[in-house]
């Protein structure tokens, strides 16, 4: 048994390629723990990936994924993949990136579409399923990606009946109890700076994250305490009347609904209210106006039928066994719109360069070889596939504040570093949507609207307020990191050094110095 004094963990660390020995990699790596120091490095070598079908042979990292359980009565537990940093693992804090949704993975979408350093390509000729991403995230930080919660992706739980119960509040304690138990699988990580990153519904779940992290460690022993030191969340649903009013406007200005309809939304649906149009109210008059607005509404969305309202000037996926087109997803647009609360953050599809991404990562995450590679489905129990997004999880969503801008101002005056960021050709929740939901905060400005530099290009815009900073990325959709991966990486770098934004092209800080 391991008495109270606490033992050093001696711990692998790869040097040179993944064939490099494990035994001649390792290296003591000074973090304390109590657990047994064997056990530990088993269980987090039973997790370790020695490689992907299709990755390429070149990788100076180490990476783990595998499932920690959080509720042993339900059998409830969650996936996730850890990427340790390609330098310096010792000393960059440890990132989680969580996709939104509610119920779409971070695993398919943001690991292997967006910001991971493996990103999903069509395997044609000469080609793997995999290519090299020279912006991957965890260039600037060791990277976690969490599929939550159960019932998305590989996550599983053994009680039919949670999936009934889902919603913020439940999910936001299971990804705690992951948290807690994945820093006992790796304690040598236990006590780096900690962040979350997210986008769209995420910013539900980070704030409510967020909150239950310092809770936790006001009741906890500090030993037990994660160094929470910050969050960022982009094109993140934060508020429902902000949100609606933003999307519908921006539309507008965008030249996609036409006068009328832009005349019509505004007739019927009120959007200083965060239940604008829901179909709920007891009043006839109010009823009757809801229908109206819901109609208003169905038509909006079918406007985005045949263009993609994730990224507005990138082509859609027209592919005819595509999954990822809007109109094709979960009974097209204008069924979404029908139910409000759930119409506001669903991520259906997303334009890339190549727009039929989702098609290839279905594809490669439910091959049996690749499953095998990630310790997913190991029982080959789960009654479903895999799938970018759980409609089941979706459709019976229970709880869901109307708006977390109430979180995120006590996060902001607790101290964490903040920042919100908005890719701008985004017309689900575009930067419109965020400008007014931020201004609802009342912050004072600190420093005001200016530009930031990518290189000699503008990246995008950027103030910074009192506690939060908010960012624009030109060019960029709904997944900034897929379309402008340079400008993403940017951010993370200077979001975790807590550093402003370049003011200047480099050439003109160049001459400066000259």
């Amino acid at each position: 048994m391991v008495t109270a004094a606490f033992l050093l963990v001696a711990i692998v660390v790869l040097s040179g390629g993944a064939s490099t020995s494990r035994t001649a990699a390792a290296r003591r790596h000074h973090h304390h723990y109590t657990d047994d120091y064997e056990a530990v490095f088993e269980r987090q070598e039973a997790d370790r990936v020695e490689a992907l079908p299709g990755q390429p042979s070149e990788v100076g990292f180490r990476h783990f994924s595998g499932y920690v359980t959080v509720n042993q009565t339900h059998g409830r537990a969650l996936f996730y993949w850890f990427l340790e940093a390609t330098h310096n693992v010792q000393k960059k804090p440890v990132v989680l990136w969580l996709n939104g949704g509610p119920g779409c993975s971070s695993l398919g979408t943001g690991a292997i579409q967006e910001l991971g350093p493996f990103l999903i390509q069509n395997p044609g000729t000469n080609r793997h399923e995999l290519r090299l991403n020279p912006e991957s995230w965890n260039r600037e930080a060791n990277l976690l990606f969490l599929e939550s919660p159960a019932g998305v992706g590989f996550s599983y739980t053994n009680t039919t009946s949670d999936l009934q119960e889902f919603g913020d509040e439940l999910t936001a304690h299971d990804a705690y109890t992951f948290l807690v138990e994945w820093f006992k699988r790796f304690p040598q990580f236990k006590g780096h700076d900690f962040y979350i990153t997210g986008e769209s519904y995420a910013g539900h779940y980070v704030p409510q994250l967020a909150e239950k992290i310092l809770e936790m460690n006001r009741k906890v022993h500090k030993s037990r305490h994660i160094y929470l030191r910050g969050f960022m969340i982009g094109n993140a649903a934060i508020d429902d009347a902000s949100d609606d009013r933003g999307m519908v406007e921006y539309a507008w200005d965008h030249a996609v609904i036409s006068d009328e309809l832009h005349s019509a939304i505004a007739t019927y649906c009120d959007f200083s209210r965060n239940d604008a149009a829901s179909d709920f109210s007891s009043d006839a008059a109010a009823s009757q106006q809801s229908d109206a607005c819901d109609q208003a509404m169905d038509a909006f969305y079918e406007a985005f039928d045949d263009i993609d309202i994730y990224s507005l000037y990138t082509p859609v996926c027209t592919n005819s066994s595509s999954s990822s087109s809007f109109s094709r997803r979960g009974g097209g647009a204008a069924a979404m719109a029908k139910n409000k609360r759930r119409r506001r953050r669903r991520r259906y599809v997303y334009g890339d360069y190549d727009p039929c991404l989702d098609q290839y990562a279905i594809s490669y995450l439910n091959r049996g070889d690749v499953q095998r590679a990630l310790h997913a489905n190991v029982t080959g129990s789960i009654p479903y596939s895999w799938a970018p997004c759980s409609d089941a999880l979706f459709q019976q969503w229970q709880d869901s504040p109307a708006s977390t801008l109430p979180a995120i101002r006590r996060l902001a005056d607790a101290g964490l570093r903040v920042w919100v960021y908005s890719g701008d050709t985004d017309a689900r929740v575009p930067v419109t949507s965020t400008r007014y939901a931020l201004r609802k905060l009342g912050l004072a400005t600190v420093e005001p609207w200016r530009e930031w530099f990518t290189s000699d290009q503008v990246g995008g815009y950027t103030v910074a307020y009192h506690s939060l900073t908010f960012v624009t990325v030109r060019g960029a959709g709904h997944m900034v990191p897929t379309v402008k991966p340079v400008q993403a990486r940017q951010l993370l770098a200077h979001f975790l050094a807590g550093k402003d934004l370049p003011r200047t092209p480099p050439a003109i800080l160049a001459e400066d110095d000259s």
